[in-house]
């Protein structure tokens, strides 16, 4: 049952799935300036952006 949704999806449209893969998620620690407590910060970014979103405050 798998394998046929699996192949199901790579089929169904290849350059949508290849332009998925320049895609990812990325989680980023924040601490915050009052408690001290660390929050997340988590978004999906082009992986030609990573470095900006890491980089930025």
């Amino acid at each position: 049952m798998a394998k046929a949704a699996k192949t199901a999806i790579k089929t169904k449209d290849q350059k949508a799935a290849a332009e998925a893969k320049n895609w990812t998620k990325v989680i980023k620690a924040v601490r915050s300036p009052k408690s001290g407590a660390y929050t997340f910060k988590e978004a999906i970014v082009h992986k030609d952006k990573i470095k900006e979103f890491l980089g930025e405050k």
